[in-house]
């Protein structure tokens, strides 16, 4: 099937590619089906609705940068996401693009979480954790400054 994207243009997408987020995201509860498609030579990532062209989510997976990254997951979204192995796991953070981009930040809070074997997929909000929603990606630039 063909799908519009945000950043990649028309994207013809397999059936098995599509991550299904049975409660959507957090403020896009009506989004279920996502894609996940790679920016070519970085270490970042789309989520791209399927449904929504304009509706396309940069991440990173959060141990490129943040390589002490730790949380533990709640047995509802181990049950809701079907998982029975850690090496079933990937986990990915939202960023916030900035301009320039050195001010670029992660959510730390709220990491996409998922089932890579059965494409399941949840936006998981981390509670009593020091992280936040906006950890810098590059916090050197700003110390620098």
């Amino acid at each position: 099937m063909k799908i519009e994207t945000k950043y990649h243009g028309e994207y013809e997408l397999q059936q098995q590619q599509i991550i299904h987020f049975a409660q959507g995201i957090p403020g896009f509860s009506e989004e279920k089906r996502f894609v996940l498609l790679p920016l070519e030579d970085t270490p970042f990532v789309i989520l791209q609705s399927v449904a929504t062209p304009a509706l396309g989510f940069a991440m990173i997976d959060p141990f490129l940068y943040f390589p002490d990254y730790d949380f533990e997951l709640d047995d509802a979204s181990i049950e809701q996401l079907e998982l029975s192995s850690a090496k079933e796991v990937a986990v990915y953070v939202i960023l916030t693009v900035a301009d320039p981009f050195d001010q670029t930040t992660a959510n730390l809070q709220a990491p996409i979480v998922l089932n890579q074997q059965k494409r399941f997929g949840k936006q998981v909000i981390l509670t009593n954790t020091p992280y936040q929603t906006k950890h810098r990606l590059f916090p050197e630039k700003t110390a620098a400054k």
